[in-house]
């Protein structure tokens, strides 16, 4: 099966092209294709064509949450947003620290997805800072890498023991940094706006001591850390300073950390409250300015829905996390590229090739004669974020209602159609 795309852009270039494809390998980009009886034609009405996004941090909540989504709403949520490839979180229940558990959730994820899945393992049984899991035996059965995503390791001794294992195996740690000694019952950011709400904070050296700690674990033990979700300047700053030094380290920053700060919290609600919170102005412009110098590699959904009645209280009792899989790009393209703060192609960078090449994904670019994987996207089409238009069970995020440019209208992993919007003419 052959398929023509017809009249979009590349980036950086003016003059329109077409894309052919056959049995989901990309097979020319130009102009001069014969349209054969059994192509199948997609109008591309002027959009642009970028390779398909790639997310290393996302929550499918599937097994054992699937009130709040399933691998299946998850994943048909990121095509929609124009991930093609996502890798998937381990706070589940159960939680997949066994061979089998693993692959069982491996086979649910290849069925059951619209895009590609990979799945982390935990670093930890049942994601307690206690004992290491049996990494050998995740690592057979599919582990991307190791991460206890959603609480950070807390003993120094476990986390150098999954550091030393991880590094012989030849797989990166993920880590959720957070010194829970720190947190004090901590809902929202200590700085300005919690004592405006009289809520508790989180302070920002939570994260940051950890990080601190971790990267000298990663130093004595050779493996490659990956640092999730950075929210402070101060982790920018001993993250810069450990890639001087030579220490493999790699980190992703989402989103709604570099889009919005504590003072955009209008109340106490629990939409705002996100783990690691939104920090201080002074943080967010370190985070914008980490990800223009190199110093953060790409960016990171951490899509985590909830339910709505959870999510819909107090951020005294609401669970932590936001939903980011569809508003990812166009938010970030609206705020930060049509603002000037970043170029198009520094996000897209951040969103394909970057988080690729961390991991060592073979995705993240167009290439003739590999799989075509590709989002479309109307950039001069302002729409409004609506809730009813989300295609994950989860509505958790302050962004509705925002004004966007830049949606993905067509989204394909292997020259399959996994989105496809209907553009009026």
């Amino acid at each position: 099966m052959k398929t023509l795309i017809k009249n979009v852009h590349l980036l950086n270039e003016t003059v329109s092209v077409h894309l052919l494809i056959e049995d989901g390998i990309l097979q020319g980009i130009g102009k001069d294709f014969v349209k054969e009886t059994d192509t199948q034609v997609i109008e591309g009405h002027g959009a642009l064509v970028s390779p398909g996004f790639v997310d290393l941090h996302v929550h499918l909540r599937e097994p054992g949450f699937t009130y709040k989504e399933t691998i299946k709403t998850g994943s048909l949520a990121a095509a929609k947003g124009g991930f093609t490839t996502i890798c998937a979180m381990p706070n589940l229940n159960p939680v997949p620290d066994t061979k089998e558990l693993f692959q069982e959730l491996m086979k649910k994820n290849q069925t059951e997805g619209a895009v590609r899945i990979f799945q982390y393992a935990p670093i930890t049984e049942n994601l307690r800072s206690e004992t290491i899991s049996p990494m050998k035996e995740l690592k057979d059965a599919g582990a991307l890498g190791f991460t206890n995503d959603g609480v950070g390791v807390q003993t120094a001794g476990t986390m150098y023991l999954g550091m030393k294992e991880a590094a012989r195996l030849n797989l990166p740690l993920i880590a959720h940094t957070e010194d829970d000694s720190l947190l004090f019952g901590g809902v929202m950011h200590e700085g300005i706006k919690n004592k405006e709400l009289n809520l508790p904070g989180i302070l920002g050296v939570a994260e940051s001591s950890q990080i601190a700690r971790d990267l000298l674990l990663a130093e004595a033990t050779g493996v490659h850390y990956h640092v999730c979700h950075l929210s402070t300047r101060e982790s920018v700053r001993v993250i810069r300073d450990a890639k001087k030094a030579g220490i493999h380290v790699t980190c992703e920053v989402t989103p709604h950390h570099l889009l919005m700060n504590e003072e955009d919290i209008l109340n106490d609600h629990g939409y705002f409250k996100m783990n690691p919170p939104l920090r201080g102005k002074e943080d967010q412009e370190a985070l914008i300015e980490g990800l223009i110098d190199g110093t953060i590699d790409c960016i990171a959904t951490d899509h985590a829905p909830h339910g709505y009645e959870e999510k819909n209280q107090s951020m005294l009792k609401a669970p932590f996390g936001i939903t980011g899989s569809e508003t990812a790009f166009s938010l970030l393209y609206t705020e930060l590229v049509k603002k000037g703060r970043l170029s198009l192609e520094q996000l897209l960078n951040a969103l394909t090739v970057k988080p690729a090449e961390i991991f060592n994904l073979p995705y993240g670019k167009l290439r003739i004669g590999q799989p075509c994987d590709l989002t479309l996207l109307q950039l001069e089409q302002e729409e409004i974020i609506e809730e009813k238009d989300y295609v994950s069970m989860g509505v958790n995020t302050p962004f509705t209602g925002r004004k966007v440019f830049g949606n993905p209208i067509l989204t394909m992993v292997a020259g399959k159609i996994v989105y496809e919007k209907k553009v009026e003419k």
